[in-house]
């Protein structure tokens, strides 16, 4: 028995040894310096300041973390909603009975999660919502509008930055939702229809109930990319050299900011630990739904 476990630790240690490496001391530092002044101005002569940082990113409203942290709820929510809305009702229509080239429908509405992230911002950014010569500026002038700048303003900057994401997060989304409609057994379909369920409580009381426990640990992941989303705001209103005058932080563009912009690195590590606790906290929570909707 003693053997077994002194192997299983010796195939496990490469392992063990890599994840100390990536990711425990890393982590052991980043709880180190937030404790510190460490910044660009103190890189060797930095000192201990205690609780500082964290009392600074927690009860001032003004330091900008909290504004950061309630628009990433908004944001998190949002994208979630309109991820499973959307997703749920394509899922819908590619499952009805006698609908036709339904593999090309999944094929086509697949490409934009095919694409790399990086190239499908961009050209939304710069061939959709640009001032100048962006596909929807373009309809507003044809039609007699005034050019609308969709990136200047928070509010319109943030619904912007929500369309891009469900553009990419939606053909994930209903993949799974449509994997796992077709494992619904038809028989609790007719069954419902013959009780006189009409469309809309047939998905509500069957559909639903059904692929929730699927789904659930998909909503958790999707849920935790948004909250963590960095890529779609940074370089919609951002980006270095081309910022669009929106200040839509979320708790990870504003980490970068104070890590990468303003070289904050005590302030910064404290931040981030915060988010790393906040994201503990939501998995556990998010796990216990989960388990409990498969106990049901």
């Amino acid at each position: 028995m003693k053997r077994g476990k002194k192997k299983a630790w010796f195939y496990s240690m490469p392992f063990l040894i890599i994840v100390g490496l990536m990711i425990v001391v890393p982590l052991l530092y980043t709880v180190e310096i937030s404790f510190t002044n460490m910044s660009i101005y103190h890189w060797k002569d930095y000192h201990f300041v205690g609780l500082d940082n964290y009392k600074k990113a927690l009860l001032a409203f003004d330091s900008g973390f909290l504004p950061a942290f309630l628009r990433t709820l908004l944001w998190t929510v949002s994208s979630m909603a309109l991820q499973l809305i959307f997703g749920f009702f394509i899922a819908v229509g590619l499952n009805a009975k006698g609908l036709k080239l339904r593999r090309v429908y999944k094929t086509l509405l697949i490409v934009p999660w095919a694409m790399p992230a990086y190239v499908s911002i961009l050209l939304w950014r710069m061939g959709i919502f640009n001032t100048e010569f962006g596909l929807f500026n373009q309809i507003l002038k044809q039609i007699g509008g005034k050019p609308v700048n969709f990136l200047s303003t928070n509010g319109m900057a943030f619904i912007s930055c929500l369309v891009v994401n469900l553009w990419l997060g939606v053909p994930y989304m209903f993949t799974m939702m449509d994997g796992a409609m077709q494992s619904i057994d038809r028989n609790i379909y007719e069954s419902a229809e013959l009780d006189g369920a009409g469309f809309w409580k047939k998905h509500f009381y069957v559909t639903i109930p059904q692929i929730l426990p699927i789904l659930m640990p998909v909503i958790i992941m999707a849920t935790f990319t948004a909250f963590k989303q960095f890529d779609i705001v940074y370089l919609m209103t951002m980006q270095t050299g081309s910022k669009t005058g929106a200040d839509i932080n979320t708790v990870i563009t504003y980490v970068y900011e104070k890590a990468f912009i303003t070289s904050n690195y005590g302030y910064s590590s404290a931040v981030a630990f915060i988010v790393f606790l906040i994201i503990l906290v939501l998995y556990k929570t998010m796990n216990r739904r989960e388990f409990s909707i498969s106990e049901q």
